[in-house]
């Protein structure tokens, strides 16, 4: 059989449109698979990070080891969704740091972001937390979900994990050299002797936690020296001696607190370490930590901006990394000067009865953690997304506690700081004296790192 020219003409024609058609399809296809790639929520990572929070619920780690742990893993996610995307702010926060890691040479090809950067998470908070092993199974699980919505295939998720697996080492590595594993190799604490120094408080007078955290190298400080907070006054129970005043002040304002206050201490009491007896049996309360709640209103404000996937572990990242700083400095002068809590003295010298709302954690008084680490945070937070981004709270619903509508991260930091006077576990120059303490902190952070991504502009 022959072909006129006039046929053949035609026949290339045909062909050529159904190559163009199949170009076409091939093109869509490929649409729909970046759509349904870019259609993975960022709550995803969210949730999982929550998971990371119930395992240091379960081990009581200590508010400032919970910020350690949140540093690392949320880092780790922010590392891997960079090295994976190649994005603009790749390694941006670690290279601002006087922490760096070996260069990595790593092939992103058929690498999923939005696995990687959750599934690494997961993976530094297995390894570094006592009862990390409880992330396998979050594991397994998010391997099933990108498997069933069909995010990643069979053959791709393999080498997914390998990728991850390979930035949580290098984080882990990372953790390695700060000096956590050397802690119980240090001097042991003792309570001074004196009125004025700390010693172990009821109900279960635990021993002083984490005596030398001081010892731990921050990210972003340099010298934690250049945060310490002017002295706290000096134990006198002379009438009308500052330290008497201060006293006096816990004693009066815990004996006449409104619901509201009292709603207010109990809403960011966040003591990981609280005890209830019955019996003989001693029964530990579960509750997140301070760093934790923060964590938690950055999720809360990650979501309310809809921020995408980078922005996300950006600013978790950036929170966890202060946190983690903040608490360094705080812990410092903790230690140092080793203040006596309210509760020791007004049970000695005022009304052997009292009790203070809260239960006393087991540190030393000055300064007060929540209102350093909380002032931190709002400073970054705030330049982040604005000073007029209101938010409602709903961290400790988890815990049984209400949720509460803020209209700045200033006015929740401010909340958190003098909650601890309504709580009774604190003076006010712990408090004042903390708020300038992180206030400190987190603008030296930020004049570090520029947030690049800023959405303040946003919400004035």
């Amino acid at each position: 059989m022959s072909y006129s020219k006039k046929s053949y003409k035609r026949f290339q024609n045909r062909i050529k449109h159904l190559l163009l058609a199949l170009i076409l399809v091939i093109g869509c296809l490929k649409q729909e698979v970046h759509a349904q790639k870019q259609a993975v929520p960022p709550a995803l990572f969210t949730e999982n990070l929550f998971y990371t929070t119930e395992v240091m619920v379960t081990d009581v780690a200590s508010p400032p080891a919970a910020a350690r742990f949140y540093a690392y893993t949320t880092l780790a996610a922010h590392l891997a969704y960079t090295q994976a995307s190649k994005s603009s702010l790749d390694e941006s926060l670690l290279l601002l740091t006087n922490r760096q890691l070996e260069p990595m040479i790593l092939d992103n090809s058929e690498i999923m972001p939005e696995f990687v950067s959750t599934y690494a998470m997961l993976l530094v908070g297995q390894q570094i937390m006592p009862s990390g092993d409880l992330l396998l199974e979050k594991q397994h699980k998010l391997i099933s979900i990108f498997l069933k919505r069909k995010w990643l295939g069979k053959k791709e998720i393999e080498k997914n994990i390998q990728f991850a697996s390979t930035i949580a080492n290098q984080v882990l590595r990372l953790a390695r050299t700060d000096g956590y594993r050397q802690l119980s190799t240090l001097t042991r604490y003792s309570p001074k002797k004196g009125e004025g120094y700390w010693f172990p408080t009821p109900p279960a007078y635990m021993a002083a936690v984490e005596p030398e955290w001081r010892t731990i190298q921050p990210f972003f400080l340099t010298n934690i020296q250049q945060y310490k907070p002017s002295p706290p006054a000096p134990f006198d129970l002379t009438e009308g001696s500052p330290f008497k005043v201060q006293l006096d002040e816990v004693f009066e304002v815990t004996r006449t607190l409104t619901e509201e206050q009292e709603l207010i201490a109990n809403f960011w009491d966040c003591n990981p370490f609280k005890v209830e007896f019955s019996g003989h049996m001693a029964i530990g309360i579960k509750k997140i930590s301070p760093g934790g709640h923060w964590v938690g209103i950055t999720g809360i404000a990650s979501e309310k901006a809809k921020l995408n996937w980078e922005e996300t572990l950006y600013i978790h990242a950036l929170v966890s990394m202060g946190l983690h700083d903040a608490f360094i400095s705080c812990w410092e002068e903790k230690y140092d000067s080793d203040r006596v809590r309210p509760e020791s003295v007004i049970q000695r010298h005022l009304d052997q009865e009292w009790r203070p709302l809260l239960q006393t954690p087991p540190f030393p008084e000055y300064t007060s953690g929540h209102s350093v680490i909380s002032s931190a945070t709002a400073e970054i937070l705030t330049a982040y997304f604005g000073d007029n981004f209101n938010f409602i709270d709903t961290s400790e619903i988890y815990f049984g506690l209400p949720e509460r509508a803020f209209d700045s991260f200033y006015q929740a930091a401010e909340e958190a700081a003098i909650s601890r006077l309504y709580g009774g576990i604190h003076f006010r120059d712990a408090i004042e004296e903390g708020v300038k303490q992180g206030r400190k902190i987190g603008l030296t952070i930020l004049e570090i790192v520029n947030p690049p991504n800023s959405l303040a502009n946003q919400w004035k």
